[in-house]
């Protein structure tokens, strides 16, 4: 349920920036149908999902510091955590969960020494959207899951949506 009330939370704090709401609508499904897929527990499928929500607030506090369009993955990696400590807090999640998350948020756009499934699966739902979003060609997406991917359901899932064999 506080799944739900983050879904909210993060529409009302991108209101008006239709593309970012729809970008976190993405990456929290397909996290949540990577974790469902890798057969993980309901609690690690709640936190992916939850991480996919959030895992892009730094953006808005990046852009006002350096401006539209200068907020790296860098920076959104750096600002990012303060934003999700303080809403999920609000929200009530557990402690332990909300660090977690905060790791993820802070880490996502970070692609050597991923520690962990959940982190894994956020990065691949991520770079999915970002596939189509972006434009990449298949020449790209092909080499990225190649390097980057490690689940089976993210690999399968990226095989279909672009053709990949």
């Amino acid at each position: 349920m506080q799944n739900i009330a983050l879904y909210k939370a993060m529409l009302e704090y991108f209101s008006g920036d239709p593309r970012r709401c729809q970008h976190l609508i993405k990456v929290a499904s397909l996290a949540r149908e990577i974790a469902l897929l890798e057969n993980l527990d309901a609690q690690t499928v709640e936190l992916v999902e939850a991480a996919g929500l959030i895992h892009d607030c730094g953006i808005k506090i990046g852009e006002a510091k350096y401006g539209a369009g200068k907020c790296t993955g860098k920076i959104q990696e750096q600002e990012g955590p303060a934003v999700a400590q303080k809403i999920l807090a609000e929200l009530g999640y557990d402690a332990a969960v909300v660090e977690q998350i905060c790791y993820l948020v802070g880490h996502h756009h970070t692609y050597n020494n991923i520690d962990g499934l959940d982190y894994q699966i956020l990065v691949e739902a991520d770079f999915l959207v970002n596939f189509y979003e972006d434009g990449l060609s298949k020449n790209a997406i092909a080499y990225t899951v190649e390097k980057i991917f490690r689940t089976d359901s993210g690999k399968l899932l990226a095989q279909a949506m672009f053709g990949l064999e």
